[in-house]
């Protein structure tokens, strides 16, 4: 198993406990033995790992942070990060499947759900017997979620849905859709849509050069009739999506840099092996200043990352804080896969090594649950007090 310490330069393992020391490991381990060995073919041919989520799920995965008495492991927010992070050392698609199982599905159920939905729902997918997925993002509306078109008419008991989701992790493949669309009073409302509901549909998203080992998908919602048993009935207005937001962009604060952590390591077994000039280009000053960087980038985000789990578990941390950590995080591990791609020259570009997976992957983790640009500006409100994206 991979050292868990080749990347704890400041001995950051000091500041974590037993247990999420543990859960670590244990995500490491799941890594290696169940992701790695499988991911290259999947992500040659465009297809995700299905059998993996009953196993992630038998192992406390899916919804981590959740409550025991619905299945879940009860998990602290650091823990939780940890987890994601070995995931996306792994690959940026299994943390994806994962974080919007735990973040976006699991989370609004528990927050905004009924007691009956949740006893229904969360047991069923922290197992991971059922697959859910989150319908926001819309073709036209990605950055400004407050602007959608799908629309929800209240009809006798009974909702009729009308719109299209864009972008959407685990659609074709979920067996539950937590669907957002707007009231005829114009508030957003969030919606339990089910597969074989008549009138939806989950096609999937082809041509990805980025995430290929996930389902990308978009979703159709033509007439469907949804019961009002299916809304979720404390969600109303932009705060309940924006709040499942902020769980997922923790989540991926954390996960880019097991994708960095993933590429440096690799730069650095290389640049020791690789001979160039009668020595290992690890021993040419270029290429040590690149490793230097690397590392102290990932030391820093570390840091980032573990404040930002213990400001969580306080109940203190805020929006912006979480925009932060998704932006910069996200920022380093994009740089890093680049140097990492340089340091193995043209061995960069084969997948017999990770480098160029995770540097297509990255490209679309800079992007979605808030772009680079965009968690910017909100960091700038919180400077100025004065909003430049309205």
């Amino acid at each position: 198993m991979g050292h868990l310490n080749s990347t704890d330069f400041l001995n950051i393992a000091s500041l974590l406990s037993e247990e999420e020391i543990e859960v670590q490991r244990m995500a490491r381990g799941f890594a290696e033995k169940e992701i790695l060995p499988i991911i290259n073919k999947h992500n040659r041919d465009s297809t995700f790992p299905k059998e993996l989520f009953p196993k992630m799920g038998a192992l406390g995965f899916l919804g981590a942070t959740l409550p025991q008495e619905y299945g879940c492991a009860g998990l602290n927010s650091v823990a939780y990060g940890l987890l994601m992070q070995e995931l996306e050392r792994g690959d940026s698609g299994m943390r994806s499947a994962a974080s919007v199982q735990g973040g976006l599905v699991m989370y609004p159920i528990f927050a905004y759900g009924s007691e009956e939905q949740k006893k229904k729902w969360l047991p069923l997918l922290a197992s991971g017997k059922k697959i859910g997925c989150f319908g926001l993002t819309e073709p036209d509306f990605g950055s400004n979620p407050a602007g959608m078109l799908s629309k929800a008419k209240k009809k006798d008991s009974k909702w009729i849905l009308n719109g299209t989701k864009m972008w959407i992790t685990n659609g074709t493949i979920a067996d539950v859709a937590v669907v957002w669309a707007k009231n005829e009073a114009g508030k957003i409302n969030g919606f339990l849509v089910e597969k074989g509901m008549k009138g939806f549909s989950a096609p999937e998203m082809k041509g990805k050069f980025s995430l290929r080992a996930s389902v990308t998908s978009e979703l159709v919602l033509d007439n469907v009739e949804v019961p009002e048993e299916n809304r979720l009935p404390k969600a109303e207005g932009l705060k309940g999506p924006l709040s499942c937001l902020s769980q997922a962009r923790y989540g991926i604060a954390w996960g880019a840099l097991g994708l960095a952590m993933a590429c440096y390591e690799a730069a650095v077994e290389y640049a020791k092996t690789r001979i160039q000039f009668d020595k290992p280009i690890g021993g040419f000053q270029l290429t040590q200043k690149k490793l230097a960087h690397m590392l102290t980038e990932i030391t820093k985000g570390q840091l980032l990352a573990l404040q930002l789990g213990r400001l969580k578990d306080a109940g203190t941390i805020t929006p912006q804080q979480i925009s932060m950590g998704k932006r910069n995080n996200c920022a380093i591990a994009r740089e890093i896969s680049h140097l990492a791609r340089e340091i193995l020259g043209a061995n960069g570009i084969l997948d017999e090594y990770p480098v160029i997976r995770h540097m297509m992957n990255i490209e679309s983790v800079y992007t979605y649950e808030g772009t680079d640009d965009i968690h910017a500006l909100i960091l700038g409100e919180a400077i100025t007090g004065i909003a430049a994206y309205k």
